[in-house]
Parts: C-alpha cells; sequence; structure tokens
C-alpha cells in the first residue's frame, strides 16, 4: 500500500465561521477500478484524510490525542452522496468542517471536489464519539475541546 502525498493542506476561512479546511492530493492509479475511476469506498477513506490534516492544522494530531489522552475517535456514523466521477491523476481537494462539536461527540462535514474545475464529486457526513482505550464514551480533555469549538464556530478565536 502506498503512502498518500499530501499536496496542499491549508485552513481556509468561509464567511464568518465554522471555519473550512482544505487539503489536496494527486488520485493514485491504485484507487481507481476497472472503468478508471475513484473506487466508491476511497471516498471515505479520503474523509479520514480531511479529518486528520484538520488536526494538524489546529495544531496537534490525532496520534497525539491517542497516546496522551488515550482518546479515540470511532465512527458512528458515516453518509457518503456521490455526485461525479473522479479519476486517475485528477488533484482533488478534500474540504473538511465541523458541523457540531458535544463533549464526547463531533460531527463532521466534506465536500470533495476535482481541483482542476471544482466540480463537486461527493460530499458526506461523519459522527465520532469520544471514547478511551476500552471503548467507554468520555468527554474531550480540555486541552482538545476548546480548538474542536474554535473550529467549529462556537467560540471565538482568541488573539
Amino acid at each position: 500500500m502506498s503512502s498518500l502525498t499530501v499536496i496542499d493542506s491549508q485552513p481556509r476561512r468561509v464567511a464568518a465561521q465554522p471555519e473550512t479546511f482544505e487539503t489536496r492530493f494527486r488520485v493514485r492509479y491504485a484507487e481507481t477500478d476497472q472503468m478508471g475511476v475513484v473506487y466508491h469506498s476511497n471516498v471515505i477513506i479520503w474523509f479520514e484524510v480531511g479529518r486528520v490534516e484538520m488536526m494538524r492544522q489546529l495544531g496537534f494530531t490525532y496520534l497525539e490525542m491517542e497516546q496522551e489522552g488515550g482518546t479515540h475517535l470511532p465512527v458512528v456514523d458515516v453518509r457518503c452522496r456521490y455526485k461525479a466521477p473522479a479519476r486517475y491523476d485528477d488533484i482533488v481537494v478534500v474540504r473538511t468542517r465541523l458541523v457540531n462539536v458535544r463533549e464526547s461527540l463531533l460531527h463532521f462535514a466534506y465536500e470533495i471536489l476535482r481541483d482542476q474545475d471544482g466540480s463537486l464529486l461527493a460530499e458526506g457526513e461523519s459522527v465520532h464519539m469520544v471514547v478511551d482505550s476500552a471503548f467507554k464514551r468520555v468527554p474531550l480533555s480540555d486541552k482538545y475541546l476548546p480548538m474542536f469549538l474554535r473550529a467549529a464556530g462556537k467560540i471565538a478565536v482568541s488573539g
């Protein structure tokens, strides 16, 4: 399995809030099916790429959340609506934003676009429960909750 090369990963503020985070990468041949179209389950993986890169842009990594706080974010619901095909060598943009943040639940929204023409390829959402290593529901730590709330537009950005 080859690793994904992120071409560009920048936060973009749209309207007032919430913040929209963008990540760009090139579609790999291995992600396409016999018809030359990106296989549908790869879009769900791209949602994950968007989430992980969003956290990095917020100033921490998912790995840090796991290792330092023993906090995990399993998917409890995911939805995807496919609009147009992506193909090998397209550059795609994953737009990720937080729709809702609660003490032990995160709700993300995504748009996947073709960078070359701006076509909407897919849109979706995922909901994640915050759990400890024993899969017991726990609140987000005071270290991460404010960052997620700020990204969701629930509290003002300081400074």
